[in-house]
């Protein structure tokens, strides 16, 4: 089923696309800003205070737990924005199938 967009409506389609984006990519840049901030304030306050060496600091699951439940709905927001078809569009789809159509004439022979 096609439909038939006006131009206004398309452009209004695609604005909204782009925002979208937009807003991930300053939800990426505020995740990565942030975390990097958290892991070096933990990383020195191990090493600091509880005098912790620096190799036992850095694999501390602390530095690393905002990076972890962040990114989770970091990836969220991604497939919100992106969708899930980034990787099973219909040219993967249509390149499979002339794949396997090939796969199966060569076996035939």
């Amino acid at each position: 089923m096609e439909r038939n967009y006006t131009e206004e409506h398309k452009y209004m389609l695609a604005k909204k696309k782009v925002e979208k984006i937009k807003g991930f990519y300053w939800h990426l840049a505020a995740y990565i800003v942030v975390n990097v901030f958290i892991s070096t304030i933990i990383i020195i306050g191990l090493t600091t205070e509880d005098n912790e060496p620096f190799i036992d600091a850095i694999t501390n699951f602390g530095v690393y737990a905002t990076w972890l439940f962040w990114g989770i709905g970091l990836f969220f927001h991604w497939l919100g924005t992106f969708g899930t078809n980034i990787f099973f569009n219909k040219d993967w789809e249509n390149r499979k199938i002339e794949e396997y159509i090939k796969e199966f004439d060569e076996k035939r022979r």
